[in-house]
C-alpha cells in the first residue's frame, strides 16, 4: 500500500470513530437520564433515618451532584455508607441503582450535631469512679461518635486510663460494666454435644463480657470459665 492509500485509510478510521462517538453520545443523551434532585433526597432520607436517635440537634446539608454526571434513570435507588464513613462531620453518602446495568454515585454532605457534652473538670487518673463533681456539662458540636451527652452515662463508671482537664468524656474511655462481681453467686454451664450441664458457685473474679472468671464449685473444685452478657459463666472446650 503506498503512502496516499495509507493516510486515505487513517483519515477513513478517524472518521468512522468520530461518527460512532457521536451516535453513542445521541443515544445517551436521548436515554432518560436520572433527576440529580431525586438522588440528593435518596440520601438525606438515608442521613435522617440514621441520625434520628442522635442526641441533640441534627442539621444535615447534602450537597449539589456535579451537573455533568450522565447516569441512567432509575426506579430501585438505595442509599448506603461507604467503608470507613462516619456519620457525623464531612462524610459521604453513597446512592446505587439496584436496576440492571446498575450504577452507584457518591454524594458529599456535612452532618452537624449540636448537643451537651461532659468536660473534665480536672486531671482524672486512671480507675477513677466518676462522680458529678468530676465534670460540667457544656453545650457544643459533637466532632465524633461516642461522646457522652449526659451525666448518667457517665457516673459510676470507671475510667480506663488518665485524662486531662478540659478533655471531653467518651464511651472509650470508659471501662465496661462488670457482668459478674467477685464473690457473687453465678450459674456455671458447660456444654457438649446434646448435652449441657448447670451448676452454682462463687465468682473468684470481677469479669466482663467474654472476660476470663475463675468459679469455685460447692465441692471447693476451681473451675476457669468465660463471663456471658448474662451475668453466667461458660466453660469452653
Amino acid at each position: 500500500m503506498d503512502e496516499r492509500a495509507q493516510n486515505a485509510s487513517m483519515r477513513y478510521a478517524r472518521a468512522k470513530v468520530f461518527w460512532l462517538g457521536l451516535i453513542w453520545m445521541a443515544a445517551a443523551l436521548a436515554a432518560p437520564q436520572q433527576e440529580h434532585a431525586v438522588i440528593r433526597d435518596t440520601a438525606l432520607s438515608y442521613a435522617q433515618a440514621q441520625t434520628h436517635n442522635m442526641p441533640g440537634r441534627v442539621s444535615i446539608q447534602v450537597a449539589n451532584i456535579d451537573s455533568r454526571t450522565a447516569l441512567p434513570a432509575c426506579q430501585k435507588l438505595e442509599a448506603f455508607m461507604p467503608a470507613g464513613a462516619k456519620m457525623i462531620g464531612k462524610t459521604s453518602i453513597g446512592v446505587r441503582c439496584n436496576e440492571k446495568p446498575g450504577w452507584s454515585v457518591f454524594v458529599q454532605a456535612t452532618i452537624q450535631v449540636s448537643a451537651d457534652m461532659l468536660i473534665a473538670n480536672r486531671p482524672l487518673s486512671q480507675g477513677l469512679v466518676i462522680s458529678a463533681d468530676d465534670f460540667s456539662v457544656h453545650s457544643g458540636e459533637l466532632g465524633q461518635p461516642g461522646i457522652l451527652t449526659a451525666p448518667e452515662q457517665a457516673i459510676g463508671k470507671t475510667l480506663k486510663f488518665a485524662i486531662g482537664a478540659g478533655q471531653v468524656l467518651r464511651v472509650d474511655m470508659l471501662r465496661p460494666d462488670f457482668v459478674i462481681k467477685q464473690g457473687q453467686t453465678i450459674r456455671l454451664i458447660a456444654r457438649a454435644p446434646g448435652l449441657v450441664v448447670s451448676n452454682e458457685g462463687i465468682a473468684l473474679n470481677d469479669a466482663i463480657e467474654a472476660q476470663p472468671v475463675r468459679v469455685k464449685t460447692a465441692s471447693g473444685q476451681v473451675v476457669n470459665a468465660f463471663a456471658t452478657k448474662e451475668g453466667s459463666a461458660e466453660v469452653r472446650q
